[in-house]
């Protein structure tokens, strides 16, 4: 591979055995137009390339194929998206990356050090830039199941707080947003397979389905994780349930055993001279005394029933 001024594009285009690569982050209006005229590309698909925020899709264009691939990236913790767009001919290869995404230097030192399967045409660096999209999913994929592995110790280990359901909601986000970039790409590498015969040559159909098959470990992982997620936000909502009645057990309880001098001393009034039965001397500590042995025995029976 040589590199090349985009003036110089038309005339390379029309040598034999050749093909070019043109590789873009976020260009202007501009720029594109003159892609644009270079290739013969469709004015929606530029107008895509350049408005970004598209959801992963294969669409045809006459003899070009466009393609939009969500990558994912995780920074200071957080997931962040971006895209790359790709228009695929027959003789050319152009990206166009968006957002968050790592430039393709490692793609382009991989297709060009396998020149026999460079020579089957631009679906083999397709293929490369498809796999390092998709190779970049697996350490967020890990990334994110070691947090939920944390939060999952602390749900159990009786650390858990507010901030830790916070955290499992903005992971169970972030499961959905890598697992809504990924999935589409089952349906793009299916259609690469079986489709489009000009551009993507026999010989390079099996890559696509190796792409396909790490795409659904993934989709899997994503969704599993996700599900255990989920199941951990409900555990933790049931936890404070019954925390919750553990207090209104214990609540009851000492309501129970407040209720036995209540209801004695409301029977009585206890404001006359010897209460109870009003002349008896030792009334007032016999009372006492019931209610203290009833109030004492009453506490122990609920200890040991589990509500104090």
């Amino acid at each position: 591979m040589e590199d090349i001024s985009l003036d110089e594009i038309s005339d390379v285009l029309q040598q034999e055995n050749t093909f070019i690569w043109v590789s873009m982050y976020e260009p202007d209006m501009q720029m594109l137009e003159k892609i644009q005229e270079e290739f013969g590309l469709h004015q929606l698909a530029i107008d895509d390339a350049h408005a970004a925020h598209q959801r992963p899709k294969l669409e045809e264009y006459g003899d070009t194929l466009f393609i939009v691939l969500q990558t994912a990236m995780l920074m200071d913790g957080n997931l962040d998206i971006g895209e790359t767009h790709l228009f695929l001919g027959s003789r050319f290869l152009v990206s166009v990356r968006h957002g968050a995404s790592a430039n393709y230097e490692k793609v382009r030192e991989r297709i060009e050090s396998v020149p026999d399967q460079l020579a089957n045409g631009p679906g083999f660096a397709l293929y490369a830039i498809m796999d390092f999209v998709v190779d970049n999913y697996r350490p967020v994929v890990d990334t994110l199941e070691q947090r939920f592995q944390k939060l999952e110790a602390e749900l159990f280990g009786k650390q858990f707080s507010r901030e830790c359901l916070e955290e499992l909601y903005e992971l169970r986000r972030q499961l959905l947003l890598l697992r809504s970039a990924a999935v589409p790409l089952i349906d793009i590498c299916n259609a690469l397979i079986r489709f489009h015969t000009g551009i993507i040559p026999k010989e390079s159909r099996i890559y696509f389905r190796d792409i396909n098959d790490h795409v659904i470990r993934i989709a899997d992982t994503t969704h599993n994780t996700s599900d255990l997620v989920t199941a951990a936000m409900q555990v933790n909502l049931a936890l404070v349930t019954v925390g919750q009645n553990e207090i209104v057990k214990k609540l009851a309880g000492w309501g129970a055993i407040l209720a036995i001098p209540t209801m004695v001393f409301s029977l009585y009034g206890m404001n006359f001279k010897y209460m109870p039965e009003l002349n008896w001397e030792w009334a007032y500590p016999t009372v006492l005394a019931i209610v203290g042995v009833a109030c004492i025995g009453l506490h122990r029976k609920l200890r040991r029933d589990g509500w104090l």
